[in-house]
Formats: C-alpha cells, sequence, structure tokens
C-alpha cells in the first residue's frame, strides 16, 4: 500500500509540473517561442560541429595574384568561421581543372572550380559571348557589364544547370601572344604553333586570328616551347612574370584578344546545404577579394612591365588592333545556342556605360 501511494505521490508531482511548465509557456495554450536571442544561441550551439571541407582548384602558379588572392579568401573565411568552412587550394592543376573542374562542381563534389567564364559556355551558351574576344578593351567596361539584366539573367540560368557563381571578376588583365618573333598582324602567326588552354573559345580565337591553337596542360608548356613542339603560348602581363614564360618566350604582341578573367563556381546544392550564416560569410569573401585582385593588377601591371623588360630583357610591341578584331569578328556569327542579338546588346551596354 505504501509503494502505491508514492507511486501516486510521484504521478500527481509529474502532473502538476506539466501543468505549470503548460501554464508559463504561454496564454490560451500557445507554446511560448524562443526569444530572437535563444534562437541565435541555439542555431550557433547546433553548428558547433559543423565542419565542412572545399577543395578549391585553378592553374595559376603560387606567384600570380590570383594564386595570392584564392589562399587569402580562404585563410579569411577559416578564420571568421571558426575553422567550420575550411577551403583547401590547389593552384596549378593539382586537380581537376578547365572543363573537368566545372564538371565536379556539376556533379555535385565539395569542390570550388576556379575558371575562365567560357568553361560556363558549355551550360550556358551565351557566356562565351561575355569571354569572347575583343568585347571589351578596359576592366570597367566589363565589371560594367556584370551588373546590366543581361548577364545577371546568365547568372540565373547557370544556377539553373547546378552552378553557383560566386563571383566572376577575377581579373588578371588582357591576355596577349608570347612568342620569340613579333608579331604585328594576323599574317605574322600564319604556320604557328600558339599553346592556349583546352577551351574551345580559346582555339578558336587563336585560330582565327592566324594561328594554329594548340591546346595543353600548362605543366607541360613552358617544355613544349623550349623543345619547339610549340612557337609560343598567350596569357597575361603577370603570367608572364611568374610562371616561367619569360624564360622561353622573349616577346610579347600586345594583341589584348581575351580579357583574363576566372570565375569561382560552386555546385549550388552543397552551397544551399551550407548554414545560411557561414554563406553569408563566404559571399563577402569572395566578392571582396575579386574587388582587392582587380585593384593590385590594375596598380602593378606597370611595375610588372617595366621589371619584365629590364630585369629579363622582354620586348613589347603593338600590333594592329583593327586587323585582329576584324579577323575574330566570325567568332560570334558562328556561336551556336547563344540568345540571338545578345552581342549587340552587350556593345550597346557599353557604349552607353557612364563615363
Amino acid at each position: 500500500m505504501k509503494k502505491i501511494k508514492k507511486v501516486l505521490s510521484l504521478a500527481v508531482a509529474a502532473t502538476l509540473c506539466l501543468s505549470m511548465v503548460g501554464c508559463s509557456s504561454g496564454q490560451s495554450g500557445q507554446s511560448a517561442q524562443p526569444s530572437e536571442a535563444e534562437g541565435t544561441q541555439a542555431a550557433a550551439e547546433a553548428g558547433d560541429d559543423y565542419h565542412l571541407v572545399l577543395k578549391l582548384s585553378h592553374v595559376f602558379a603560387p606567384e600570380e595574384q590570383l594564386s595570392k588572392t584564392m589562399d587569402s579568401i580562404a585563410e579569411k573565411i577559416k578564420e571568421r568561421t571558426n575553422g567550420a568552412i575550411e577551403i583547401q587550394t590547389y593552384p596549378q592543376g593539382q586537380l581537376a581543372t578547365y572543363k573537368d573542374g566545372v564538371e565536379q562542381v556539376v556533379r555535385g563534389a565539395d569542390f570550388i572550380s576556379v575558371e575562365d567564364p567560357s568553361y560556363l559556355g558549355d551550360y550556358v551558351p551565351d557566356f562565351n559571348i561575355l569571354a569572347g574576344p575583343m568585347l571589351v578593351s578596359t576592366f570597367d567596361e566589363y565589371e560594367y557589364l556584370l551588373e546590366t539584366d543581361e548577364v545577371k539573367e546568365m547568372f540565373a540560368k547557370a544556377e539553373e544547370k547546378g552552378i553557383k557563381i560566386l563571383s566572376l571578376d577575377y581579373i588578371f588583365g588582357f591576355r596577349s601572344l608570347m612568342t620569340n618573333k613579333v608579331i604585328e598582324k594576323p599574317e605574322d602567326l600564319k604556320g604557328m604553333k600558339i599553346r592556349t588552354p583546352g577551351s574551345q573559345l580559346y582555339v578558336d580565337t587563336l585560330n582565327h586570328m592566324g594561328a594554329a591553337a594548340t591546346p595543353m596542360a600548362f605543366s607541360e608548356t613552358i617544355s613544349a616551347v623550349q623543345q619547339g613542339v610549340v612557337d609560343g603560348l598567350e596569357g597575361t602581363i603577370d603570367a608572364y612574370a611568374s610562371n616561367g614564360s619569360a624564360e622561353v618566350a622573349k616577346n610579347m604582341a600586345l594583341t589584348k584578344h581575351l580579357l583574363g578573367v576566372c570565375g569561382a563556381y560552386i555546385n549550388v546544392d552543397v552551397w544551399n546545404s551550407i548554414p545560411e550564416e557561414y554563406r553569408t560569410i563566404m559571399q563577402e569573401e569572395f566578392t571582396a577579394g575579386a574587388e582587392e585582385m582587380v585593384k593590385a593588377i590594375s596598380e602593378g601591371e606597370a611595375a610588372t612591365r617595366e621589371r619584365l623588360e629590364t630585369e629579363m630583357g622582354i620586348s613589347f610591341n603593338e600590333v594592329d588592333q583593327e586587323a585582329f578584331a576584324e579577323a575574330v569578328a566570325p567568332i560570334y556569327e558562328n556561336m551556336k545556342n547563344v540568345t540571338p542579338g545578345l552581342y549587340e546588346k552587350l556593345k550597346e551596354e557599353i557604349a552607353n556605360m557612364p563615363k
């Protein structure tokens, strides 16, 4: 009997406790909601164990500005997220790059691909126009295009294909020809094999300019020039000074045929799976990194050219820009599956941009 009374007493006590909790939780039988501060604290506590490792891949040498920028972004994100987001950077093609890198993103790997916008053209053809030859003549013109409705729509289409573009303006300079011969007009390139990245747009551009485009991994390029497998390569002044090109090619023809620019891409589902507070931090750092990189390149290009001339014996020459522009014009006419009239719209946007 004593045991039964004890059990009943415990049951009554438990019922009273539950009643008191119900009364204190709110009126009219409604459950109390946690305060904003409590919710934030709970979210933070829930995320204490969150840890994501992302591998970031590109082809640039450690000494190049893009490598430095990506390393800095990774460090800042790790610091600001208290190690929750760890981005491991792999320069010089140690992991998948170019088309294979973007494919890793589309497949949903924990991977960030840093590539030229033309590689997005395999999924959204209009990006081929944005990355096309001689579309812009200044950094500002390109930056302006990124804010237009036409380009914003391209971003949205990329997301439909599973690609979240974190930033598309890691500008590292205009690309020109690096050979051991002075090139002034398209005819001067006849019979010359010029190394290009594997992008079809790059291949088409060099072929239309008069060369025989030769796609190959950059890790093979310097020795290929030394051995005469190719007659030169194309790239920016920054790359010229830091990736070994100046050792094997002593002249740069300033064709400025393509704007050297990369974007940073991550899979949409991977991105959406990251807690919002960390996504905000990541986006802020990728955006700020692009701004800092453009500033560094703009301020450092003249000094880099002078160093190439005085310390490495590099010569620079101007070219017939009109002749080269005319030579590459058919590329836009022959682009497949692009939005009709988009090239003309983008050129009109540039013509009307505020000065």
